[in-house]
């Protein structure tokens, strides 16, 4: 499992606001190009978005689905990344121990299909990264829905 945390300069439920809309998927999770449907009860769990992966005209389509949904700490997802296989993804949100803001934790490794062939090492060098800019991301969505919170 790989493993990320971030700050952010806004409320937990800021985040958690991001997290419950679908259609912003694209807008934070790095390598997702666009979103073609999510289901009407995101974020509950089975709830699906549908989307596509990578660069034009190399788009591959995919699907994220809800494992699991606590709408005051966590969301866990089954993302989709054919043919590389599925991963595991757990994102969770704790108030900040001292002052304002939250800190955001993005747990993810492969689960399924190729992916989990390749050594933990190479996963951890790719994962890794991808998630640092994909809490970058979040974060930037977060504290721009909830300005007056800085």
């Amino acid at each position: 499992m790989v493993t990320v945390t971030r700050a952010a300069r806004c409320t937990a439920d800021a985040v958690l606001a991001v997290l419950a809309d679908g259609w912003s998927y694209s807008t934070w999770v790095v390598g997702t190009a666009r979103i073609r449907a999510v289901d009407p009860t995101w974020p509950e769990p089975g709830a699906r978005i549908l989307h596509s992966v990578g660069m034009w005209p190399a788009l591959l389509d995919d699907r994220t689905t809800v494992r699991a949904w606590d709408p005051e700490r966590s969301i866990e997802l089954q993302a989709r990344g054919w043919p590389m296989g599925e991963a595991r993804v757990l994102i969770e949100v704790r108030p900040a121990t001292s002052g304002d803001g939250c800190s955001i934790r993005v747990t993810e490794d492969a689960d399924k299909g190729p992916g989990t062939l390749v050594p933990r090492s190479v996963r951890s060098a790719v994962i890794g990264p991808r998630n640092v800019e994909t809490l970058r991301r979040l974060v930037f969505n977060a504290e721009r829905r909830a300005p007056g919170e800085r």
